[in-house]
């Protein structure tokens, strides 16, 4: 099974080759026309035979205006999901991809809880929390969960975690988790926690399938097996407020998990800034330590 990072290296390299293919197609046309030029009458006549039997003045194939595109936003029916959100689909070309978004998210916890969404490892995550910010999709909205792993769920307008906007997209960043070696007679040294404290990543059912529900984690999450959420960003600042979150009390949903907060978590705004050249910065110091 190809991974999401394969995908996207082979997409990047497959749009490099086009690039490059037409820019040489041109660079040719043009040396030929220009050779046809310089010469006498006899010659440019016989040059332009060439020239047509090559096919220089052929016109170009209609383009295929998605083949190059950097991000694919999947249409949803929201007629069958009652619970999606229609605001429009972001756009398809001029999607920054490098450098970062800084992210506010102000709620009725506390100091808002700033961010640094990276646009050169997950540009859709990025583009899209811009575009939906943009349209104030996140305005007035709950959290749903408080995760038993350690993050914080928000990011669905219908407060029931199932909710999101009318188009899905595919992952970007997903952390590889190494196996367990069966042939190791010692415990195993403890791994590197693939979400560390102040991740923000994407969640959604089915898996791959992002729209806009997101995790802000606030402690360290390691899963056991293959991890599935895709990160797009850090936090960087508001870190006592993600701390006094993460000791509210919990109830059960309607799934019965104990996942639910009993205080209403708000989301007033969320806000995504202009895209800035570098990588994204170190998240701020977190007691990720503590539960």
């Amino acid at each position: 099974m190809v991974s999401s990072k394969d995908r996207q290296r082979k997409l990047a390299r497959a749009k490099l080759d086009r690039q490059m293919e037409k820019r040489a197609v041109k660079e040719r046309r043009t040396r030929r026309v220009r050779a046809g030029l310089g010469a006498g009458l006899a010659v440019l006549l016989i040059a332009g035979g060439i020239a047509w039997l090559g096919g220089v003045f052929d016109s170009d194939p209609p383009a295929d205006p998605a083949a190059d595109d950097i991000c694919v936003w999947t249409p949803q029916n929201a007629q069958n999901q009652p619970d999606l959100k229609d605001v429009g689909t972001p756009p398809t070309d001029g999607i920054p991809t490098s450098g970062t978004r800084p992210l506010t998210i102000t709620t009725n916890q506390g100091a808002p809880i700033t961010g640094s969404l990276s646009l050169t490892t997950a540009p859709c995550g990025g583009e899209s929390m811009s575009y939906l910010a943009s349209k104030k999709f996140f305005d007035n909205t709950e959290c749903t969960e408080i995760t038993t792993y350690g993050a914080l769920r928000c990011g669905d307008p219908s407060g029931k975690g199932t909710g999101g906007p009318t188009y899905t997209f595919y992952n970007e960043d997903v952390p590889s988790v190494p196996a367990p070696d069966p042939s190791a007679s010692a415990a195993p040294p403890a791994k590197a926690p693939a979400y560390p404290a102040g991740t923000i990543a994407l969640i959604s059912d089915p898996p791959g399938n992002n729209g806009s529900q997101f995790l802000v984690f606030f402690k360290d999450y390691a899963p056991a097996d293959q991890a599935q959420y895709p990160i797009i960003g850090k936090v960087t600042g508001g870190q006592d407020t993600l701390l006094k979150i993460a000791k509210l009390p919990t109830v059960a949903n309607a799934a019965g998990d104990k996942v639910k907060p009993k205080d209403k978590i708000l989301i007033q705004t969320l806000t995504v800034g202009d895209a800035v050249a570098g990588d994204a910065p170190a998240p701020a110091p977190s007691a990720s330590s503590q539960s």
